[in-house]
């Protein structure tokens, strides 16, 4: 177990957060998770209507500072921030867009973005999935609904469009990874069509307490 090094404080708040930061130690699990496969020459799950008050958004350039965060509100409390830290954080998920977006393998027909239209404030962004091709498989990255707006169908409808990006560039097949723990998305992803193909496990670090 590794204890957190803080820089000298400057100020109060640093201070506070260097103190505890100096009693949390972390160590070292391993996060059990399905890979989860999709085979795109059957016939596709059916997809959602888009709810009033939403749009869905086809993949732009201009889009990358929405897209991450989009991903920041929807993985930032969730498990996978154990296993992939920078889900934690909006620069974090900044630079893991630019990442997605600058590799060979990037699919943007499979890259979509959900904004909800909020009557107070304008338009939010608030789902997102990506995808990457590579061994002729369509791969999902980073499949997320922001909490408040779950239980929608927004989910279903991001997978949706993504399997018929894949599709559209010749791709027969697609994967996911998603932590055992998160039930949830693995009875949806079931329920969808999708097959548990093997378990992976990712390490990361958690707080000891």
């Amino acid at each position: 177990m590794v204890s957190l090094q803080q820089r000298p404080p400057r100020c109060v708040h640093e201070r506070l957060f260097a103190h505890a930061a100096e009693t949390i130690t972390m160590g070292m699990t391993y996060f059990k998770r399905f890979r989860m496969e999709l085979d795109l020459e059957q016939p596709l799950f059916a997809a959602p209507p888009c709810p009033a008050g939403y749009q869905l958004v086809p993949y732009d350039d201009g889009l990358i500072r929405e897209h991450a965060l989009a991903k920041y509100q929807s993985f930032r409390r969730e498990l996978d921030v154990n296993v992939f830290p920078c889900l934690g954080r909006h620069d974090g998920c900044l630079r893991l867009m630019r990442e997605i977006t600058r590799r060979s393998g990037f699919v943007p027909e499979a890259t979509w973005l959900l904004r909800y239209q909020n009557p107070a404030t304008g338009p939010e962004p608030i789902g997102t999935v990506q995808g990457l091709r590579g061994d002729g498989w369509g791969a999902i990255q980073n499949l997320g609904v922001c909490p408040l707006h779950r239980g929608h169908g927004l989910g279903t409808l991001l997978l949706h469009m993504a399997a018929r990006g894949f599709r559209s560039v010749g791709l027969t097949r697609l994967h996911l990874e998603v932590t055992t723990d998160n039930t949830a998305a693995v009875r949806l992803y079931e329920r969808l069509g999708l097959r548990r193909a093997r378990v992976v496990y990712k390490a990361g670090e958690v707080a000891m307490h």
